[in-house]
């Protein structure tokens, strides 16, 4: 387990741990297996589908997500094609019996597509068995590409949820931050998801931008809680290699200290309008509805990821196919999927194994960074041990005053500070593939 506190005593913001293991864990599978082997003995009545559009009308500035910007349109013809192949292979190997209880288009910017192209889409992903219109689904959409023709393809499919990456309010910060976009573009885009009428609105922002004051930040939170979304996602500005940014010289003294100020102005202003928070980055309007759907637990259902930046996750195994940044290796990435044969989407290409006491972990994990932290009980129940029997280590959040529940939920300091715990409980074998990755 963990023996050290450098990585708590360091800065507030290290690494966002959306998933663990990390992706720069995964190295080439040798031999390749069988997804049908994969799956064989897992629950596959509750999956989420994820399936991954790698196109974006721009790169911007902070991006290091798997997408290319203004892909030709025959590129993306080429795309829709092999994405439906693939899934033809996953769905014979998954078996009849999968069930989906929700399904998310991400990339990338999924609205990227045209109408028709989007149409296809949906069709590929109901060709798996997911019902649509029917449980939860979310998708990803720009200020550019949110139009009322594709916003119809959306609803006409059931879409419970879309998330606009917004980041600022104000042009400069936009431009600032490597997106250039009007306010005006902006607020066209959300009123076409609102006339939509799709329930669940989600705005990105993000806090950090260069030149980024407590007064415009306030702005940018004021612009967004006028349209009463039902979701907003904070992320803090990171600069990674092979972006914009990282290709600008960047960075201040003072830089950790400012996030921090303005997520905790954050906090304090979406708690004052009524909204309720979910995790370091996830707040939600309190009296907002969930969507009724099957059950999914993030912790112990499987995700079947369909697309060439798409991971899938099973209780051994999480896999996906290459992986880069720069835009070189991006292309060469999705011209090898684009040439495969349909055969190669039988088999399982990069991932990482999981033993038992990394499953534990990334099930610790995907709890303790949610505000209603670990469920010890149900933790006990899947692995026959309490929380704190296989990771001690909590007790040292509960003297910094970052843990309570004998270190099983994060205090609003433990909250603000996920993204060095999550790193910090990274366990010493993912922690060495990830230093060992070259980023390309």
């Amino acid at each position: 387990m963990t023996s050290t506190d450098t990585g708590l005593d360091g800065s507030p913001y290290q690494q966002y741990l959306y998933a663990y293991p990390h992706k720069t864990s995964y190295r080439p599978l040798r031999p390749r297996p069988l997804l049908a082997d994969v799956w064989r003995a897992e629950a596959r009545e509750a999956l989420f589908l994820y399936v991954h559009l790698p196109f974006c009308e721009m790169r911007c500035g902070f991006c290091n997500l798997f997408t290319r910007a203004n892909a030709p349109a025959e590129q993306v013809t080429d795309y829709l094609r092999q994405l439906r192949r693939q899934a033809g292979r996953v769905a014979d190997a998954l078996g009849g019996d999968a069930g989906y209880a929700r399904v998310a288009l991400g990339g990338g910017t999924p609205t990227y597509l045209t109408a028709d192209e989007l149409t296809e889409l949906f069709g590929i992903a109901t060709a798996m068995g997911a019902r649509l219109p029917g449980v939860p689904l979310s998708v990803e959409t720009s200020p550019a590409t949110a139009t009322p023709d594709r916003l119809a393809v959306l609803a006409a499919h059931g879409t419970t949820r879309v998330s606009i990456g917004v980041q600022s309010f104000l042009d400069a910060e936009a431009r600032a931050a490597g997106r250039p976009q009007r306010r005006a573009e902006v607020e066209a885009a959300l009123a076409t998801i609102r006339d939509a009428r799709i329930p669940v609105l989600n705005i990105d922002l993000i806090y950090g931008i260069d030149g980024q004051t407590a007064d415009t930040w306030r702005e940018s939170l004021d612009a967004a809680l006028a349209w009463r979304p039902e979701e907003l996602y904070l992320y803090p500005l990171y600069v990674r290699p092979l972006t914009g940014l990282g290709r600008r010289a960047h960075g201040r003294a003072d830089w950790d200290a400012q996030r921090l100020a303005l997520y905790e102005q954050a906090v304090a202003t979406l708690g004052a309008a009524g909204y309720r928070q979910e995790s370091m980055r996830q707040f939600r309007r309190a009296d907002a509805p969930t969507p009724d759907g099957p059950d999914y637990c993030c912790q112990d259902d499987g995700m079947v990821g369909l697309g060439c930046g798409a991971r899938s996750y099973t209780t051994s195994l999480h896999y996906s196919f290459d992986y880069a940044v720069g835009v070189s290796q991006v292309r060469a990435v999705l011209d090898d999927y684009l040439a495969r044969p349909a055969d190669d989407f039988r088999l399982a290409e990069f991932g990482f194994a999981l033993d038992g006491a990394e499953q534990r972990r990334r099930w610790l994990l995907k709890s303790l960074l949610r505000a209603e932290g670990v469920d010890a009980a149900a933790y006990r129940t899947r692995f026959g041990a309490l929380p704190g029997d296989d990771f001690p280590e909590l007790g040292r959040l509960v003297e910094r005053g970052w843990a309570g529940d004998g270190g099983l939920r994060l205090t609003p300091a433990g909250l603000a500070r996920s993204d060095a715990i999550g790193p910090w409980l990274t366990s010493a074998r993912v922690r060495d593939a990830m230093t060992g990755y070259v980023p390309r």
